[in-house]
């Protein structure tokens, strides 16, 4: 799998110049035509992680590679990425048209409460892709118009309405396709709930074989909350209805898939990295959660 991709990346894969401002301006914001940077003569989209968040809108045949799984989709989809999670696409018909955002959390830092990651569709394990009609087409294109307008723009608030336009995006998905009640933390169960799932997630993406996923057990995420074993693994039961285990066993398990899918490291390389002392363990471990071998889920 390709190592993260940097904001730094992005620009000089698509354009071979930088924002004079990048590294100064930890809450970057910028807006783009999808024909301007994907199609022929056009570097490919690459499968991997990003460290800035992406909201686009696609039209035609194509498919997306998501995680683990892969999505193929005809029509127009406005899809999320998060920095969390690997991805990449592929048009199956035509050249792309449609356009795509890109920020840093520090875009969003200031001017929402609780931060993008409580939204359903930045949430791991979410569904972040929205099939939009001609009508939703038309709305959703004209909110982009209107960021390619005011990105060129000299108005000195402009960042402010485009952080509105981002945010008016968001909300017109969630009305499309209602997923879960935005997530709040309504008491302490809750609140330990959502900062064990930071920490797991924390460990991810893995990016070389040396790297090594550490904290395995309930025990060893309590140690790092200073909470007692049985108080977080109540607390996650309360909230979730799933045990400590059963998160971070599919979580592995998730990891595990994309690792097999998208490089090339040998499966003893795998189970090291992923925390497994021998092959043969992660060899029962992965059977158990995805019913086939690892070189056969491979194959």
């Amino acid at each position: 799998m390709e190592k993260t991709e940097t904001l730094e990346d992005f620009y000089k894969h698509k354009f071979n110049w930088m924002p004079e401002n990048l590294r100064k301006d930890i809450g970057h914001f910028n807006v783009f035509r999808m024909e301007d940077c994907v199609g022929p003569n056009k570097e490919p989209v690459r499968y991997s992680r990003r460290d800035f968040h992406k909201v686009a809108l696609i039209r035609g045949k194509h498919v997306y590679h998501y995680a683990e799984k892969s999505l193929e989709v005809s029509g127009t989809s406005l899809i999320f990425f998060n920095p969390h999670v690997p991805y990449t696409f592929e048009q199956l018909s035509g050249d792309p048209t449609g356009y795509f955002v890109i920020f840093k959390d520090g875009f969003f830092t200031e001017r929402l409460r609780g931060g993008l990651g409580e939204l359903p569709m930045f949430q791991p394990g979410s569904k972040p892709s929205y099939l939009l009609n001609k009508a939703q087409d038309k709305h959703v294109s004209h909110v982009f118009e209107k960021m390619l307008e005011e990105i060129n723009s000299d108005y000195v608030y402009k960042y402010d309405l485009l952080h509105n336009y981002v945010m008016e995006i968001i909300h017109y998905a969630l009305k499309i396709q209602p997923t879960e009640t935005l997530y709040q933390h309504t008491n302490a169960n809750a609140r330990i709930t959502a900062v064990f799932s930071e920490l797991l997630e924390r460990q991810f993406p893995i990016e070389s074989p040396t790297q090594r996923f550490t904290l395995r057990s309930a025990r060893d995420f309590a140690e790092q909350l200073a909470v007692h074993v049985n108080h977080l693994n109540r607390a996650i039961r309360l909230t979730t209805g799933k045990t400590t285990s059963d998160h971070i066993s599919e979580r592995l398990a998730s990891e595990a898939k994309v690792l097999l899918k998208h490089t090339h490291w040998n499966i003893a390389e795998i189970s090291y990295c992923l925390g497994f002392e021998d092959p043969a363990h992660f060899n029962h471990f992965f059977k158990k959660h995805a019913q086939v071998t690892p070189s056969a889920y491979r194959m």
